[in-house]
């Protein structure tokens, strides 16, 4: 599943604000044009020091062209209004890109000083656009004759939508009250910078170690040698350490047969930035629910969850939360099955004790290999990184929409270990530039997720195309071992390509409708649906190939992923339908100020667990600690629920292709309709277009084995 998804600073980047102690902006690679064909950031060229100075110039640049739209004494009307707010900032864009990408990829010590710095001025922009009541005025009176100004559906669109940005965001307050929103947003930005930066810490600074070798039974070479590196470069040469990052806490919980070395992980990982006092979010926490009330009572709502819900498909709190307890009730009954399956095994085979939260994944493992006589170690050969992306992801691209991809080796990369691709059309023209950045370091965060340095546009014949990158945590290569991915892995890395191909793809004429512009509610479909081909025979025959002999996974392989795809979906169905609900739960609620005081995080989730019954041995997907989507940035923040929103349209839609073929021309024309209309028009009304009907969600509840 996709576990980040972040917007660019487009919109958000534009402001009225006057800047001081600037520096010089001489040989600033961001003030010029980039010399490479694609506009790609020339990394190399760019130092620390260049950030800052790029930013005040990028607010200069912005300040002249605001106030150009503001004393402009003709008639308010779409292009020199909407139009020329939509095309402004063209420096303080590159450098935000560069700086967002990098904040989450190669977030070193300076990167975290420089984003501590930048992102106050970057939220205090945003306020200054959208408090902005000259600049509004002309906005709304843009909105208000729209009919009169004779603009077609697509400028209608670009209209309401930053109409409605500017409400939601402040404009229609008193001066005093867009005082107190300035101060509440700057506050929320340093709070979520805070909270982020803690689980990034917290996960790579808290090890533990293991001197004893019989307790690494069960685990491969590649997650031992992995152990015994990371040990040396503590200082403890001879033994084995292990941090809770994904690529190493979920082989360790699967395989290890120690079950003293299953609850250490367990324990390190559900305790992740909510021990000790470096990195405990806690405070952080409660400073950001107070604010959020806050900002929800000051823009006309009764709580945070009414805000958020506000402007998507589902309106309401109560809308959200009726489609995750359809989910929810299956889901739980299910789950008592798998227990019930996973005692009997253990009992079979001389364990006695009760499972515990910490053996789950171990037992579901051992009886998904006795039921189906599968393992993820049988396919995990079969699935070298390199070979999932070229014989994977990137021929379904050329399949269903004739893209090719070639690498270009002496592209600008941020990294070393970054892949960069000219991605071109059927017709062999350029249509954007791909990055993947797939391996784990202790400067990346935690997750996987896609984004845009460059967003797309085609004004008056312009044809900027977009630059798309794709960032994971997979497992490191290991000797002569490749990167070897688990299935869930395999999932993942397609999740993230169909959001790339959302980007890639989208051909409009305006940025702020681009790509994943999209409204919440649609952005995650189209990531969803892409991780279906992964299933496909066709498919996984192309790119599951044994990393040694080069054999395709047998028919045998296939079958039994396929026969085990419904297997545990009781489990991670409630601990993904969980984390939903725990997100509403907590932005549901008037706080007060007394009540977020005395807030007890661990004792909160306690409660929200009891109320909905859940089971025992199933931890939410994200304790409230480490629960970056929600409270790292406002991208998601009570509105974790629209994973699950999407996933009754991928499920729906994606029955389209296999009624007709999963590589059928017309129906992935169809589709790419869709991905290329960006925010167009309503989600909806774009997703009947493609599917023909309305989404029900029983095709979802059958997908997981819940119908």
């Amino acid at each position: 599943m996709k576990k980040v998804l972040f917007t660019v600073f487009a919109l958000a980047a534009l402001v009225l604000v006057s800047c001081s102690d600037k520096k010089s902006t001489e040989n600033n690679p961001f003030m010029s044009e980039y010399e490479n064909e694609y506009g790609i950031p020339p990394f190399d060229k760019i130092t620390y020091a260049d950030y800052e100075p790029a930013v005040d110039a990028g607010i200069e640049q912005q300040n002249a062209e605001i106030d150009s739209i503001i004393k402009n004494t003709a008639e308010p009307n779409f292009e020199n209004t909407i139009l020329a707010l939509d095309n402004s900032g063209e420096i303080l864009s590159k450098v935000s890109g560069v700086l967002f990408a990098l904040s989450e990829s190669d977030n070193t010590p300076e990167m975290q000083k420089l984003t501590e710095t930048l992102m106050p001025k970057l939220t205090a922009q945003s306020d200054g656009m959208y408090m902005n009541d000259s600049l509004f005025a002309k906005v709304k009176a843009v909105y208000d004759n729209a009919d009169k100004l004779g603009m077609d559906p697509i400028q209608k669109r670009l209209t309401e939508k930053y109409y409605k940005k500017f409400v939601r965001n402040g404009a229609l307050l008193t001066a005093a009250q867009k005082d107190s929103l300035k101060e509440i947003n700057r506050k929320l930005g340093e709070f979520n910078l805070k909270f982020g930066n803690n689980i990034q810490h917290d996960l790579s600074s808290c090890v533990f170690f293991i001197d004893k070798e019989e307790e690494l039974k069960g685990l491969s070479q590649d997650i031992i040698d992995n152990a015994a590196k990371l040990a040396a470069d503590k200082g403890k040469k001879g033994q084995w350490a292990f941090n809770a990052i994904a690529a190493t806490r979920l082989p360790v919980l699967t395989y290890a047969d120690s079950r003293d070395l299953r609850r250490k992980m367990y324990e390190t990982y559900i305790t992740t930035a909510s021990h000790g006092d470096e990195y405990d979010n806690s405070e952080n926490i409660r400073n950001i629910l107070m604010l959020r009330q806050q900002k929800a009572n000051l823009l006309g709502f009764n709580t945070y969850a009414d805000y958020a819900t506000d402007p998507y498909m589902a309106k309401t709190p109560k809308a959200a939360e009726d489609l995750l307890l359809q989910l929810w009730r299956p889901a739980i009954k299910k789950v008592d099955e798998e227990v019930a399956d996973m005692q009997k095994y253990a009992a079979a085979h001389g364990d006695t004790a009760q499972i515990e939260a910490c053996d789950y994944y171990y037992y579901a493992e051992k009886v998904k290999k006795d039921k189906f006589n599968f393992s993820e170690d049988d396919v995990r050969p079969y699935f070298a990184l390199d070979s999932v992306v070229k014989n994977g992801i990137f021929f379904i691209a050329n399949k269903l929409y004739g893209l090719t991809f070639e690498e270009m080796p002496d592209a600008p990369k941020y990294n070393p270990e970054v892949k960069v691709y000219d991605v071109k059309d059927a017709e062999g023209k350029h249509l954007a530039v791909f990055m993947t950045d797939y391996l784990p370091r202790d400067v990346k965060a935690p997750g996987a997720w896609m984004n845009a340095m460059q967003e797309a546009y085609g004004y008056k014949g312009a044809n900027v195309r977009p630059i798309i990158y794709n960032v994971g945590n997979m497992a490191r290569p290991s000797g002569d071992t490749p990167s070897l991915l688990t299935w869930d892995d395999v999932q993942t890395l397609f999740h993230e390509f169909g959001h790339a191909l959302h980007g890639m793809l989208t051909r409009v004429e305006y940025r702020g409708l681009a790509g994943t512009n999209t409204d919440r509610d649609l952005v995650e479909m189209p990531s969803q649906i892409n991780e279906h081909w992964a299933f496909e025979p066709e498919v996984l025959k192309n790119y599951a190939r044994h990393y040694k002999t080069g054999e395709v996974i047998p028919d045998s392989l296939v079958q039994k992923l396929n026969e085990s795809a419904q297997f545990n979906m009781g489990f991670m169905t409630t601990e993904l339908v969980g984390a939903a609900l725990l997100d509403m739960y907590w932005h549901k609620k008037a706080w007060t100020p007394e009540e977020v005081k005395n807030i007890d995080v661990k004792a909160f989730e306690q409660d929200v667990k009891k109320q909905l019954n859940m089971p025992a041995l199933v931890e939410f997907r994200y304790r409230s600690p480490y629960f970056k989507h929600v409270f790292a940035s406002d991208e998601y923040a009570c509105g974790y629920y629209t994973y699950l929103w999407s996933q009754v349209l991928e499920a729906d839609g994606y029955l389209a292709f296999e009624k007709a073929g999963c590589f059928d021309k017309a129906t992935a024309d169809a589709y790419r309709a869709l991905l290329e209309a960006g925010d167009t028009e309503d989600p909806m009304v774009l997703y009947k277009r493609f599917r023909g009907q309305a989404p029900t969600v029983d095709a979802l509840l059958r997908n997981r084995g819940l119908k």
